[in-house]
């Protein structure tokens, strides 16, 4: 709800039909289009999406209807939805650190992120001092917590390496130093303007 003064005798008020709807992005929709990335001109199904992203089909239906309706997506039909990438690149270069800042924890087992994971891991020397992981009970690397955007990202992301990248780099523009962030914005660019086939 938004608050509008006029003059001091009359307050009016404007509700956001965003929010009246339950439109407000959530970060589980920044996956659900990061996987679209990953999938690319393949067609698509919401049970397709839920299978593979360990999330409900109405979680999905409701994701992509808020990508929609926060235009970075265009149309949610079945197989012809596709992210906008201009404006998700936007988005993820500069609204995402801000929108899902992540939480740190303590050190413990799970799947490497930003820095420590492909393709990053290949262009920048490891750190001595642990490095950041979702937590996940079957993962092989012992690092510090860094929280998913979604709880099933890491059993998802191991079934998917695109979708893995993508993620890490997201999670380096969040988290990650200014040379990391450096490195994620060239590789998310180029990842973003190339239409895969």
């Amino acid at each position: 709800m938004h608050w509008v003064h006029f003059d001091s005798s009359k307050t009016f008020f404007i509700r956001d039909s965003r929010i009246r709807y339950g439109m407000i992005l959530k970060p589980q929709d920044i996956v659900i289009l990061l996987k679209l990335i990953a999938i690319g001109s393949e067609p698509w199904t919401f049970q397709r999406l839920a299978v593979e992203l360990k999330m409900s089909q109405s979680e999905v239906h409701a994701g992509v209807r808020r990508a929609v309706a926060a235009r970075l997506m265009s149309g949610a039909a079945t197989a012809s939805g596709q992210p906008v990438r201009a404006a998700l690149l936007e988005f993820l270069l500069h609204g995402v650190k801000y929108a899902y800042p992540p939480e740190h924890g303590a050190l413990t087992r799970g799947v490497p992120t930003g820095y420590a994971a492909p393709p990053l891991n290949k262009l920048i020397s490891s750190s001595i001092d642990p490095p950041p992981v979702w937590p996940y009970a079957e993962g092989s690397v012992r690092g510090l917590a860094f929280t998913p955007l979604y709880p099933s990202v890491p059993a998802a992301a191991l079934q998917d390496s695109r979708l893995y990248e993508l993620l890490a780099l997201v999670d380096a523009i969040r988290d990650g130093r200014a040379r990391e962030r450096n490195f994620a914005t060239k590789e998310l660019t180029s990842r973003l303007t190339m239409v895969t086939t």
